[in-house]
């Protein structure tokens, strides 16, 4: 049975959909289908957001479950009167948290997310625009600066994962594609070579990087399998080779493969 899972807050809804769907995800064997009602700040919007889950709930013959960081008691109290199985979220954790520290919470809306002028946002702003000024090799001479460097053949998941370090940790990640030029000598490109302390390397399944590959030059030498093959090969070759730690990207997710860097090289998380 498809089941609909409500993510519910007065601020962006991002703490109630992490933490949701970390426990929706044990339940592989259930189909759910997803939806966030952020800001809903108002009583006019609660009621609104009651008569959806209400509706969910007798199109699906099943009451919703409901994931909710609502502050607000009068809110919290239409909420509460919705057709579904409800996880309240702030109260699960602060209630148990206030009881251990002697102290109340100060239920303030959107306090996970403030940017204030608080360390973590300016390194995370900071790391997010060297991503992108050090994306693809475009620019090597800025690599002092880098806290990792990627490398990895064309569409190996050096990108997006550099922009989740960058975003989530604050890490500054700069990326290098490795192409065929370069393992001619099967030896890192000199604007590398001073840098080796700093570089980790992915790889990924070669027929999966072909059907990537495909999506983007389809009947191309680039996407072909035998191509994609060699490019492998060659790449995990000179990784170790170099002595260069690397891990594959086919079936991890940016959160496993960034946290999985992260462990490995002993890099800081800009959490404070």
């Amino acid at each position: 049975m498809k089941r609909f899972a409500y993510f519910i807050s007065d601020g962006t809804g991002i703490t109630a959909e992490t933490l949701g769907n970390a426990l929706l995800a044990q339940f592989d064997k259930l189909q759910f289908t997803r939806v966030t009602l952020p800001y809903i700040d108002s009583t006019e919007k609660a009621n609104n957001a009651v008569a959806k889950i209400n509706q969910a709930a007798k199109d699906s013959g099943a009451p919703a479950i409901l994931f909710d960081t609502i502050v607000d008691k009068n809110i919290r109290s239409i909420i509460d009167t919705a057709d579904a199985f409800k996880v309240d979220i702030f109260e699960a954790f602060l209630h148990p948290l206030e009881q251990e520290l002697a102290t109340e919470s100060s239920y303030s809306v959107g306090k996970s997310h403030s940017p204030a002028d608080s360390t973590r946002y300016l390194n995370r702003i900071d790391a997010v625009n060297f991503a992108l000024d050090n994306d693809d090799g475009a620019r090597t001479r800025h690599y002092e600066d880098a806290d990792v460097i990627l490398v990895g053949v064309s569409r190996s998941g050096k990108t997006p994962t550099c922009l989740y370090l960058a975003m989530q940790f604050g890490i500054k990640a700069a990326n290098y594609p490795l192409t065929e030029e370069d393992m001619l000598d099967l030896r890192l490109p000199d604007s590398l070579q001073k840098h080796k302390h700093k570089i980790f390397g992915l790889t990924i399944d070669p027929e999966r990087l072909s059907a990537i590959r495909t999506e983007r030059k389809a009947n191309s030498r680039y996407a072909s399998l035998k191509q994609c093959y060699h490019e492998v090969d060659e790449v995990e070759f000179l990784y170790e080779r170099e002595n260069i730690p690397y891990i594959s990207t086919t079936d991890k997710s940016i959160e496993e493969i960034s946290t999985r860097i992260l462990d490995s090289t002993g890099l800081k998380r800009s959490l404070d």
